[in-house]
């Protein structure tokens, strides 16, 4: 092993092992891009994947992806030209009626989104619409409870695609929705935060379209041979806006065709400390 490559290897355990810190303790970190290579998302992806293996071996069970800045406006934010993926496991879902916990996440943000449940493999390495199409079972409305371990939400892309892409929950509603009855670019999208307004979008405000993210992931993951399998749920990024959340909200999300989700923050969740802005 050359020495840069052992001193990569051992930058992605010091930082695997600073969020897994953040994450036991429940204390958010100072940013960890200075302890990675200047802007190199490859090199986040390895903490990501050290993560979800360790949490493999722990005996948590992935059933998904999420895709992360799909908004223009916020790849332009962190200076980047791609959307960004983490790994969902079983117990990030939390059934709707049942409030998050109280402290159960550090610093979280609400977003609605699309989500698909896949019916057969995506395994092609160029893959079509028309594949995409063909392996979605169903669609949901979903909410993307998002979190960050980095103290403040002061992240770059290494520092979100490091952190598992700031996943943290997620909510899919219960009525399922087959993709021949909706045309996910058209539907508008409202969440609510107590019965106020507080993001407005739609399906092209994800990236054109909510399948032409999930044609970005099914193609990325083909490509790093680790591809979408039938089964999966892919959370394909937000429509509008995120929403602070502090305990005592409660959200609801109405997607034009695909019906409402709701969530709701026990009382005594930990605060984020940001205020009650959008």
């Amino acid at each position: 092993m050359s020495t840069a490559t052992a001193a990569v290897d051992g930058a992605v355990t010091k930082v695997a092992a600073v969020l897994d810190e953040a994450a036991r303790t429940r204390t958010p970190c100072p940013p960890v891009r200075s302890l990675l290579p200047a802007g190199d998302i490859d090199t986040a992806y390895a903490v990501q994947r050290l993560h979800v293996s360790r949490a493999v071996a722990a005996g948590r069970r992935p059933v998904g992806r999420k895709i992360g800045l799909t908004s223009p406006a916020v790849q332009k934010q962190l200076g980047v030209e791609q959307p960004d993926f983490g790994v969902l496991f079983a117990d990030m879902a939390v059934p709707e009626g049942r409030p998050v916990e109280a402290g159960r996440l550090l610093q979280p943000k609400v977003e609605a989104e699309v989500a698909l449940v896949l019916g057969t493999d995506l395994p092609h390495r160029a893959p079509t619409v028309a594949d995409v199409l063909r392996a979605t079972a169903f669609a949901l409305p979903a909410l993307e409870i998002v979190d960050s371990r980095v103290a403040g939400w002061d992240i770059d892309i290494v520092d979100t695609v490091a952190d598992n892409a700031s996943c943290g929950l997620f909510v899919l509603g219960g009525t399922p929705t087959p993709l021949d009855r909706v045309d996910l670019r058209a539907v508008r999208m409202t969440l609510t935060r107590d019965d106020e307004t507080v993001s407005e979008g739609t399906g092209a405000d994800c990236l054109g379209s909510p399948l032409t993210a999930a044609l970005w992931l099914a193609a990325t993951l083909a490509d790093r041979g680790d591809p979408l399998r039938a089964g999966d749920i892919v959370l394909t990024g937000a429509l509008g806006p995120m929403a602070v959340a502090t305990a005592g909200d409660e959200f609801t999300a109405r997607i034009e065709g695909l019906g409402t989700v709701s969530t709701s923050f026990a009382t005594g969740a930990a605060d984020t400390g940001e205020g009650r802005s959008a």
